[in-house]
């Protein structure tokens, strides 16, 4: 769902009230004049239950409370804000809030964790929250959250001599390979890549880590791929980029693409590689074509990929982590795992704890350091953490270096139709396990 559909300038105010309540009853208010059949105490209530459950606080000064209730319509999304800052037990003590995005959701709401992870996902941009408190009036905040979370920010490609030789060479070599598409880097440039720049009629996709509204008037790219990579090093988005659009389904095992990119920040074009998907996963596969199993979501296998990703760079205070995802097949895997440590999860409702909520982030990397695997639905839901692999795997020869949790995610990933993420603790590594077969998705750290 488009953000700008739900964003409604009568439902932008500016905040009077100092603490979180005080400011919810003020959001409420608004809603109320356009839609009179609410009940702002219920849903007051709900808001604030939900705080004692979870912060929903955000970071950088943004709160999303967000609350479900029996209604006909999908979404009402209003924002306050405050330049002087709001109280929230969920922030640090010096920490004020100044930009509430409170999202009401229909119960039938089908989509309603991936809003609520898209809007997360918008605001973690400094400049744009800047921006945002800093605009000289509503009218100017409007325009900019329309700009901002709803519609497509370009990404820029300094139109060099070189860059349009790249461009140009890379239609040909996909043209004379016989490639389905073209996958273009987003994250080389820092500038706009110019209508017209790519005029080939094969499929194209942007792979960035920036997170990005599709935009339906937007022609220059069929598809968008998020992959977030830490990475300077050429085109290192690569291998989980063509794993996210496997799982999506923009291209097929049996096809090549051609991509392109350089140096993250360049604005320089300087690689451009032919991929034959069927022969870079084939060691994966083993003569089938199932990569995802039938059960996961491809969003789902997406979440946990980018979480592992932030895990192995960012570790847990300062401190590198290692830690086991597993998704999928949760009722034979259930039979292979027993619990270490007492469950964090149990006893939440599931869409408090399904990884695709965007307030799940914090948790998830809070416990990754508990020994044991993380054990994920096919639709998102974390139904324990600390959980003791037993299984084994006598089959497949692991390389040397890897130890008992690479040796856990092969077997686990043999014994059950599931997939499984490994963060390496000593190298940092993001390692996915399918069939007992490893796929490293980031390389080791220097």
């Amino acid at each position: 769902m488009r953000l700008d559909k739900i964003i409604a300038r009568n439902r932008i105010v500016d905040l009077h009230s100092t603490d979180l309540e005080g400011a919810l009853r003020e959001l409420l208010s608004v809603c109320v004049e356009k839609f009179p059949d609410l009940k702002p105490d219920a849903l007051l209530k709900g808001l604030l239950a939900r705080e004692s459950t979870m912060t929903t606080y955000l970071g950088q000064g943004v709160a999303l409370p967000h609350v479900r209730v029996k209604m006909s319509r999908r979404y009402i999304l209003a924002i306050g804000r405050s330049r002087a800052g709001i109280r929230h037990d969920g922030a640090l003590a010096e920490e004020r809030v100044h930009l509430i995005f409170m999202l009401i959701a229909g119960e039938n709401a089908r989509d309603y964790l991936q809003v609520l992870a898209s809007i997360a996902r918008q605001v973690e941009e400094p400049e744009l929250v800047r921006g945002l408190v800093n605009a000289p009036d509503l009218d100017a905040l409007h325009e900019q959250l329309i700009g901002g979370l709803g519609g497509v920010r370009p990404v820029y490609a300094q139109q060099n001599r070189v860059n349009r030789l790249m461009f140009r060479e890379a239609e040909r070599v996909a043209k004379g390979a016989g490639c389905r598409a073209v996958m273009v880097f987003g994250d080389t440039f820092i500038g706009g890549i110019e209508a017209g720049a790519l005029n080939n009629k094969l499929k194209t996709i942007l792979v960035t880590r920036n997170p990005i509204e599709p935009s339906e008037g937007s022609k220059e790219f069929a598809e968008t791929i998020q992959v977030r990579s830490f990475s300077t090093q050429r085109m290192a988005q690569l291998r989980s980029a063509i794993l996210v659009a496997l799982t999506r389904g923009m291209i097929s095992f049996h096809d090549r693409i051609c991509c392109i990119g350089g140096m993250t920040g360049s604005n320089q074009v300087d690689t451009l590689t032919v991929v034959d998907i069927e022969r870079e996963f084939q060691t994966l596969l083993t003569g089938q074509n199932d990569l995802l199993p039938e059960d996961v979501k491809p969003e789902v296998l997406e979440r946990v990929i980018a979480v592992a990703t932030e895990l192995s760079v960012e570790g847990r205070e300062g401190r590198p982590v290692g830690c086991l995802f597993v998704v999928g097949d949760n009722e034979r895997v259930a039979t292979l795992t027993k619990p270490l440590v007492l469950n964090p999860f149990y006893g939440y409702k599931e869409e408090d704890r399904n990884i695709l909520n965007p307030f799940m982030d914090e948790t998830i990397k809070e416990f990754s350091s508990i020994d044991g695997a993380f054990v994920i639905r096919g639709d998102g839901v974390v139904e324990s953490a600390g959980s003791l692999i037993q299984a084994t795997d006598s089959d497949h020869v692991l390389p040397s270096g890897l130890g008992s949790r690479h040796a856990a995610a092969a077997a686990i990933s043999v014994a059950a139709h599931c997939i499984s993420i490994v963060v390496s603790s000593s190298t940092g590594q993001v390692t996915l396990f399918r069939r007992g077969v490893m796929l490293p998705l980031t390389e080791k750290r220097r």
